[in-house]
């Protein structure tokens, strides 16, 4: 088995409406596909990233007590930028821009629908993205 590279993230609201105009700003275009407003996607980024947004009915539920998500890190050429965008469209601080190391900084906030989002400056990204033809 090889695991190629991740295809689609997916994010939750149980307001759908709301939730798909908040992207929209975020990611600066209009999505490319809409499932009877219950699943909405993005590509995004340099790889064209798929970025999903399902109504909460649908989203899977853990025992109590047991975290359930994850937390997603676009990569962004400035964090601090980012964080105080993302702030300024209406999400919360989850956790302030930190330096992990060199060439590493990240940051999180919670959306306006429960959902962590997290932005980072990752040296090693733009290596990849370099190495494959892509500039920053």
């Amino acid at each position: 088995m090889m695991l190629r590279g991740f295809t689609t993230v997916t994010f939750f609201a149980d307001d759908m409406a709301a939730a798909t105009a908040w992207y929209t700003k975020v990611f600066g275009i209009e999505p490319y596909f809409n499932k009877e407003d219950a699943y909405i996607e993005w590509r995004v980024g340099d790889y064209q990233h798929e970025f999903g947004l399902l109504d909460s009915r649908f989203a899977p539920h853990q025992p109590a007590g047991r975290p359930a998500g994850a937390v997603i890190y676009w990569a962004v050429d400035d964090v601090e930028a980012a964080y105080q965008r993302l702030l300024a469209l209406g999400a919360e601080p989850h956790e302030k821009p930190t330096e992990r190391g060199p060439g590493y900084v990240t940051a999180s906030v919670t959306d306006p629908f429960g959902n962590i989002l997290g932005v980072m400056f990752n040296q090693h990204y733009l290596d990849v993205c370099a190495g494959n033809g892509f500039t920053a």
